[in-house]
């Protein structure tokens, strides 16, 4: 099994703080699947309406602040409240079991003239909200922190929120260390084999395709409704990252009129099929690297892995797999396979600004010490510094399979793992297996809905030219998609775009405080 793409990495040190302020705050409903009796009386009873539920607040500021203190931006005079609140488990059933929502929310000293609150999520599906506000609050723009109370919350599945959690420790070990291009028919049976294992210990975990189906995108949409109205807001004001478009358009296809601004950034296309999708971003992928090799290679001080990184990444893989790599964290027992090193690799491709860790880490790697490369690795699979994991890869699975009916034979995979470990050498092959995942997935379904948002006020979509998880082409089909969808597109590197430079910040504020979209089609430089 490998990890699907499109989503932020959560810090082992923020998450396992989040995780204590939830327990703190805990004392919610319970989650329940509710009797036969319950379920049947309530078929026969009229249509009843969701209920938004008030915000139960808790003063976090010191404890945030003593994690965050010394991190850029943490010198900014901010406030962080800690908040729970609950959500109908099924819609269905809007009056039934209720599920419970973490959030956090964070208001600066300097806010006047206030809007409202602005919503983030950065991305996924299984990155905590919670976790971006806190993040976002140090490096959004003081023009907007003055204007909205920055409010993140942990989808339902994910974080501190109700979460999913079936996969045990020892699973995701091996989906870490798994081979990250099986190119022989029994390296391949090995990771069908994983998939099948991970898939059958959720079923057993949960017991019923219902219950394991409540953790979908369509739901988390209605979830957000509710917080809107929860938190005062007559519209929505909403920036998500990467997944989070996907959550963001999703909500703007079922409350078109509750649309207030949309920032779309790094759009997921909606319009391509899976297999589409997973060679697209196969071929982003390898483009990502290539920057990366261009990008170290023009280094006036000289490139740690020398003039040929993609050789140089091709003798260490070859090198982990012949004798994992130790490392020299203290304490450190495990040793880095050629996974690790891929995982690590994967992890720099999301944002240019870890190049420069990524680059030293190989070269260190390849000298004996693995230590860099098992910190990338780790921050892609929410792994905590305890040894155990945050539940990131547990939602990731489980709201993805949950989003679409469509599934891929294991004949079809094995296929396309040789065809694209040719034509795409180093992400080919995790491309084509993770169309593996949801074949054995035992859950309900609730398939995303086709989304124009017709009545919906303007949604701005950005896309970057050089996305190497999200390719530019997805953020154009959603625009095109939306009635009332703007394209801004940024000709940078990395994975999503706000707020890296002046002309994607401003125009991006003045959407956001304003709402003043661009033209479309509007292009910023790098």
């Amino acid at each position: 099994m490998r990890l699907h793409s499109g989503r932020r990495a959560v810090p082992a040190t923020l998450a396992a703080l989040l995780s204590v302020l939830a327990l703190v705050l805990s004392g919610c409903t319970s989650f329940g699947d509710g009797s036969d009796e319950e379920a049947a009386a309530t078929a026969s009873a009229p249509p009843a309406e969701a209920e938004a539920e008030p915000v139960e607040w808790t003063d976090c500021d010191a404890d945030i602040s003593r994690l965050i203190e010394g991190r850029p931006g943490s010198e900014r005079d901010l406030r962080f409240e800690c908040g729970r609140t609950t959500v109908p488990i099924s819609y269905d059933d809007p009056t039934g079991d209720r599920l419970p929502l973490f959030l956090v929310r964070a208001v600066s000293a300097a806010q006047a003239d206030r809007i409202g609150s602005l919503l983030v999520n950065p991305g996924g599906p299984g990155a905590s909200g919670a976790d971006a506000a806190i993040g976002m609050a140090l490096t959004l723009p003081d023009s907007v922190l003055s204007r909205f109370d920055l409010v993140g919350f942990d989808p339902r599945g994910v974080g501190s929120s109700q979460r999913v959690e079936c996969i045990p420790d020892e699973l995701k070990d091996r989906v870490v260390a798994a081979e990250p291009r099986p190119t022989s028919d029994e390296q391949i049976d090995d990771s069908f084999a994983l998939t099948q294992d991970i898939a059958q210990e959720c079923a057993d975990e949960y017991g019923s395709p219902a219950a394991l189906g409540v953790f979908n995108t369509v739901d988390t949409a209605r979830d957000m409704d509710l917080l809107r109205e929860s938190l005062g807001d007559e519209q929505l004001t909403y920036l998500g990252y990467s997944y989070g478009t996907t959550l963001g358009s999703t909500y703007a296809e079922l409350f078109p009129e509750k649309v207030r601004a949309l920032v779309l950034d790094a759009a997921v296309d909606p319009d391509t099929d899976p297999r589409e999708a997973a060679e697209a971003g196969a071929a982003a992928l390898e483009r990502g690297f290539d920057a990366f090799a261009a990008n170290c290679t023009a280094l006036i001080a000289g490139c740690p892995v020398g003039d040929n990184p993609r050789q140089f990444v091709e003798d260490l893989l070859n090198q982990a797999g012949q004798t994992p790599i130790p490392s020299s964290e203290e304490g450190e027992a495990r040793q880095a396979t050629p996974g690790v090193v891929h995982m690590a690799i994967t992890a720099a491709m999301y944002d240019s600004r870890a190049w420069p860790q990524l680059a030293q880490s190989l070269a260190r790697a390849r000298d004996g010490d693995s230590a860099g490369l098992f910190t990338l690795a780790d921050s892609y699979s929410g792994r905590l510094a305890d040894g155990g994991y945050s539940n990131l890869m547990d939602a990731n699975l489980a709201i993805s399979c949950a989003d679409t009916e469509q599934t891929f034979e294991a004949a079809e995979v094995r296929e396309l793992t040789k065809q694209w470990n040719a034509t795409y050498p180093l992400f080919g092959a995790s491309a084509a297996l993770a169309l593996y995942n949801c074949t054995p997935w035992e859950a309900e379904r609730t398939p995303l809905p086709e989304r124009d948002a017709e009545g919906s006020a303007p949604i701005l979509v950005v896309g970057s030219e050089g996305d190497p998880v999200t390719p530019l082409p997805g953020a154009v089909d959603l625009a095109e998609d939306l009635t009332a969808g703007v394209l801004l597109t940024w000709q940078g590197q990395g994975h999503t775009s706000y707020p890296k430079t002046p002309c994607v910040t401003d125009t991006v504020n003045a959407y956001l405080i304003d709402l003043v979209a661009p033209v479309d089609g509007l292009t910023c430089p790098a």
